[in-house]
């Protein structure tokens, strides 16, 4: 486990076998409490799922299609869904299988989802160049800010400040003030299309993940968020895209990790500040 702890000893190479949340490919996943996790899938459904007993505690239906992101803040008992249907739904953990509020109003394929620690406002980006800031409470959309081939990809929430990082299809990383929805930094393209992010958890640094073939690209970025003007370190290794990256929980006896999944079938550990591979 990330945080140092053992877990149940088992026979060599024995893994629990854990019930189907989807009829389909899951497409997305997100912590949702300690024990809890929420899923995603092709069968434009919502799951929430125990990680001790690995059974799917609920089921949100509602999207017309597929399922894109799902995403939480950490120990809120709201969850929220994008879907290919254009439109982003929440979700009351204890509440009815229905959506609790509706969030219309991109043109196509919502892509990127993050919501603030107290859940009380939502960003949301598509791949119709725009990102959405939404009033959870009402469904109100309380702005809309558009960027030429600003195809977006991902988004996070920075803890503890009012700022949302986002990644896209036109090679860039932005840091947007969701104040008033305006970009406060972007910082420099890479080569490949940045295709996730994340953030630590102190709120310092964030990561992106880049697309590649052959070796080419396919590596994940550290940015310093205090000190904007370049990247800190590079993670290389994987030999296709890498499609997601973040950090991982720091244990007592380990220095910061990261890690990352590529399409190389591969997923990598790596030490955050020497970007060796564990």
């Amino acid at each position: 486990r990330a945080d140092g702890s053992v877990g149940q000893a088992g026979p060599a190479g024995a893994s629990r076998q854990h019930s189907p949340a989807h009829t389909d490919a899951v497409t997305s996943v997100a912590a949702l409490k300690p024990d809890l996790c929420v899923s995603g899938g092709r069968d434009k459904s919502v799951a929430v799922s125990s990680w001790r007993s690995g059974a799917a505690l609920r089921r949100f239906t509602g999207h017309e299609r597929e399922v894109t992101k799902v995403t939480s803040a950490l120990d809120s008992n709201r969850v929220f869904s994008a879907s290919r249907d254009k439109t982003v739904m929440m979700w009351e953990l204890h509440g009815t299988s229905g959506p609790s509020q509706h969030f219309p109003g991109h043109d196509l394929v919502v892509t990127g989802l993050a919501v603030s620690p107290d859940a009380s406002q939502l960003c949301t980006g598509s791949r119709d160049n725009t990102v959405c800031k939404w009033d959870t409470e009402t469904g109100e959309c309380l702005g809309r800010a558009a960027i030429s081939r600003n195809l977006v990809t991902h988004l996070c929430w920075v803890p503890g400040e009012p700022y949302v990082i986002q990644t896209s299809e036109d090679k860039t990383t932005r840091v947007w003030d969701s104040r008033e929805l305006q970009v406060a930094h972007t910082f420099p393209a890479k080569q490949h299309i940045q295709t996730c992010c994340d953030v630590s958890q102190d709120g310092r640094y964030c990561l992106s993940s880049s697309s590649g073939s052959a070796g080419h690209g396919a590596e994940a970025t550290l940015w310093d968020l205090r000190q904007t003007r370049g990247r800190v370190c590079e993670y290389k290794g994987h030999f296709q895209t890498t499609t997601s990256c973040v950090f991982l929980p720091r244990g007592p006896t380990f220095a910061p990790s990261i890690a990352t999944s590529s399409s190389d079938s591969t997923v990598k550990v790596w030490d955050q500040g020497t970007a060796g591979r564990g």
